[in-house]
């Protein structure tokens, strides 16, 4: 009869679901590697949403950053006690990323269109669609007065889309907030019926080879030692490592590692010139079934064999690397959700790992228990950004059942 209850409000409350998402995209939040200020202003307004809808228990966790005009970047816990002190976390994201080519835009980015059932804007899907819904789920709890078996949480973290250190890594490293039996969703993938249910991700691991050879005129290679030569080689003999782990797990889409070369940096300007510097780089994605460390050794035998065959000398750097367990597929945080999930949208849940990274893997190397999901298009960072208003409904419809 509360789920009954709780659904009903939703539904005939979809006008302000629009009408935050409408607020929300109007507010830029953008961080300073984007040419922002930061996610503060958002922050401010979702805070007086929560409270003209008697949410009140709101405690910021500011992280320090001077780059932005009001000294800081805002991290917002929302709370309604449930009958249990286990919790229910839904954890979403404030910042966005910029519109891009403005020219492929249909309409204004930062105006919400709605087209029926679509709400069209950056930031409505990547990730106002989870704010939205976890805020929606959160009012109709505190509007009808309802006491929930587990403790509502909702998480609302800055600087997801440039890498976490003023969002959960600030967080995890400042704050003791979760606990083990915590239920934690992240809102920010998933599949179109709502099935996908990621527990795990691919190591990442980029790399920059920087190699030094000697320049020669382009007619006289005795002379000189081909640092692009060699790096061709090695780029060859890295992405060889694909068949060196050589693991599946069909969780996975490629369902094995991956060892790609990509960015490749000029080196001379003309062509018949022999480079005597080169430099490019590596994006590894690694199951979870192998380490970070063994990867490296692998990758230190090409480098090895590469500077004895063609005499240069190379350095090697890591521009990011993260590696994660997974959730285990039995964790009580998926059981729970795939019950909701069927019993919301009547579709049976379908455990995936990605090759991407998301905040979940912080999450999981401090010892939580963290699925990502929710059900939306991915269109994030795309011209005509869109989410379904019948999704924010729908995700919010979810996530009180799995309070109940």
């Amino acid at each position: 009869m509360c789920f009954d209850k709780i659904s009903e409000w939703i539904d005939s409350h979809s006008a302000l679901a629009v009408d935050l998402e409408r607020k929300l995209t109007a507010t830029k939040a953008l961080a300073p590697e984007s040419d922002g200020d930061g996610e503060m202003e958002k922050c401010l307004l979702l805070e007086d949403w929560l409270r003209s809808h008697k949410i009140t228990d709101l405690v910021r966790f500011d992280a320090p950053d001077d780059r932005v005009s009001c000294g800081k970047r805002p991290n917002l816990v929302a709370t309604i006690k449930g009958k249990s002190s286990k919790a229910l976390w839904i954890m979403s994201h404030l910042d966005i990323v910029p519109e891009g080519d403005l020219s492929l835009w249909k309409t204004p980015p930062f105006e919400v269109h709605v087209e029926g059932d679509k709400i069209i804007g950056r930031g409505v899907e990547d990730n106002q669609q989870g704010v939205v819904s976890s805020s929606m789920m959160a009012a109709a709890f505190a509007e009808l007065g309802i006491q929930p078996e587990l403790t509502i949480k909702l998480l609302f973290v800055a600087d997801e889309e440039v890498g976490s250190i003023y969002g959960i890594q600030y967080l995890l490293e400042t704050q003791t907030l979760f606990s083990k039996d915590d239920l934690i969703v992240i809102p920010d993938g998933g599949a179109e019926n709502g099935a996908d249910i990621e527990v795990a991700e691919k190591h990442m691991l980029w790399l920059e080879f920087r190699t030094v050879g000697k320049q020669a005129h382009g007619s006289r290679p005795d002379e000189g030692c081909n640092a692009h030569l060699a790096n061709c080689f090695l780029a060859l003999e890295i992405n060889g490592l694909e068949q060196v782990f050589t693991q599946r797990n069909p969780i996975f889409a490629p369902d094995y590692s991956t060892f790609q070369p990509t960015k490749k940096n000029a080196n001379v300007p003309n062509i018949n010139t022999i480079p005597g510097d080169d430099v490019f780089c590596v994006d590894c994605r690694i199951l979870p079934c192998y380490t970070l460390d063994e990867v490296r050794s692998e990758i230190q035998k090409c480098v090895k064999k590469t500077e004895e065959k063609y005499g240069v000398a190379i350095t090697v750097e890591e521009k990011q690397s993260v590696q994660s367990p997974a959730t285990p597929n039995d964790a009580p945080v998926v059981s729970v959700l795939c019950d909701a999930i069927k019993s919301v949208y009547g579709v049976d849940g379908k455990i995936i790992g990605i090759g991407g990274g998301t905040v979940a893997s912080y999450l999981r190397n401090a010892g939580f228990h963290a699925v990502v999901w929710s059900r939306m298009f991915e269109t994030a960072h795309q011209p005509n950004e869109y989410c379904l208003l019948s999704n924010i409904l729908g995700d919010a419809k979810v996530f009180s059942k799995m309070v109940l």
